[in-house]
């Protein structure tokens, strides 16, 4: 790695840890119920293993992340980042990852039998899936190791780039949580102790939910 590489993966390392730091002091200071359900960062050990079972080298914003939280815990958790989503459990990252890769494989093959080429992929080898939109992972977000942007996905076709990075993704995040105006634009609010990223729709969790910006 040449020193000009070196120094913007340091830059880009710090960026992660300081907007990730911003969101976790306010969390500390009203969502407790949030901080409790994060899980442990990961060490370097950890984050190698998951490397080598993905087979894709892991973008250094993602290690920066993953070495302050390795997702959320097992206890149902509202999504309490952008889009609404969570963060992923490495054992989650690892299923969903592997999923996919089945499907992009056999969608492959049956593109080469039509002799068609999808215009969007259903998956990509270099996206790697971090935070979920639902409890059983079936949309959420991941980074592309490649570019760094950021793409969704769900259980259908749908695929899209809503954040042009980890690092665009958080700042916003720490931007909304710290400028009432934004949290009340993005309808960000607390219910028992819990950040919650949009309104619920839930009527018995919409009445416990209270916007952080009246």
């Amino acid at each position: 790695m040449d020193g000009r590489i070196a120094r913007m993966h340091g830059i880009e390392r710090r960026q992660i840890d300081d907007a990730w730091q911003r969101i976790e002091s306010w969390l500390g200071r009203h969502a407790p119920a949030t901080v409790a359900n994060l899980l442990p960062g990961a060490s370097e050990h950890e984050l190698d293993e998951l490397q080598a079972a993905l087979g894709v080298r892991l973008p250094v914003g993602l290690r920066a992340l993953w070495s302050r939280r390795a997702g959320a815990g097992p206890d149902p958790m509202p999504g309490f980042m952008p889009a609404g989503s969570a963060l992923m459990p490495f054992e989650a990252v690892r299923r969903v990852y592997e999923t996919y890769m089945v499907l992009l494989r056999r969608d492959e093959e049956a593109q080469r039998r039509k002799g068609a080429t999808r215009e969007i992929p259903l998956w990509r080898a270099s996206w790697i899936p971090f935070a979920s939109l639902d409890a059983d992972a079936l949309s959420g977000l991941c980074v592309d190791a490649e570019t760094g942007r950021i793409w969704s996905w769900c259980e259908y076709e749908e695929r899209g780039i809503p954040f042009e990075s980890l690092t665009d993704y958080l700042e916003e995040m720490a931007d909304v949580l710290d400028v009432p105006e934004l949290a009340k634009e993005a309808g960000v609010g607390l219910m028992n102790g819990f950040l919650v990223w949009g309104t619920p729709q839930d009527e018995t969790e919409r009445a416990a939910w209270e916007p952080l910006a009246g």
